[in-house]
């Protein structure tokens, strides 16, 4: 009296979404404009602008890079303008401000660039197990793009979830 053994969440008809494959390996890099100022301090414009003509970008390609500046040095806007702009002329991925900042915007462009045809009217699991360090906001990301087309969204593992929506519509 043999039964086959199936795998109901294989079978199902639940759509995961695992935020840990979207997230980019690329490294992270911080530019501190610091160390392109006189006694660390003091930004000379003829020579901040030599710097930076002169400097190797390619250095950082395949990189994102946060622009900022790690003292309470006074720098004009600009300055970071200059850096960003040398990066993006070199198709270098770069951000003005922290961190933490540059990963919020990371997550939300891959979150809004998705396509998400394929989680219309399904139920959706917003993957609870990450090995990478996921941004909080990019649930808030997930839950604004897909609420409008989903029936359910829950959270966690197919064998343990915790429901966060359900469309009424449906």
């Amino acid at each position: 009296m043999s039964k086959e053994i199936t795998n109901k969440v294989a079978n199902s008809k639940l759509k995961s979404i695992d935020l840990d494959s979207l997230i980019p390996v690329n490294e992270r890099f911080v530019f501190d404009l610091k160390n392109w100022l006189k006694d660390e301090l003091i930004l000379i414009e003829k020579d901040f602008r030599k710097a930076v003509k002169n400097h190797d970008w390619q250095q950082y390609k395949g990189k994102f890079i946060s622009i900022q500046c790690s003292n309470h040095a006074i720098i004009p806007d600009w300055a970071f303008m200059l850096i960003s702009n040398s990066l993006k002329e070199n198709k270098i991925e770069n951000f003005i401000g922290s961190l933490e900042v540059m990963e919020h915007i990371i997550v939300r462009n891959i979150i809004y660039s998705l396509d998400l045809k394929e989680y219309e009217n399904k139920i959706v699991i917003i993957k609870g197990c990450s090995k990478k360090s996921i941004p909080k906001s990019s649930y808030s990301f997930l839950i604004e793009r897909l609420q409008p087309i989903t029936k359910k969204i829950m959270f966690g593992e197919a064998c343990s979830s915790v429901p966060i929506f359900k469309n009424s519509m449906n």
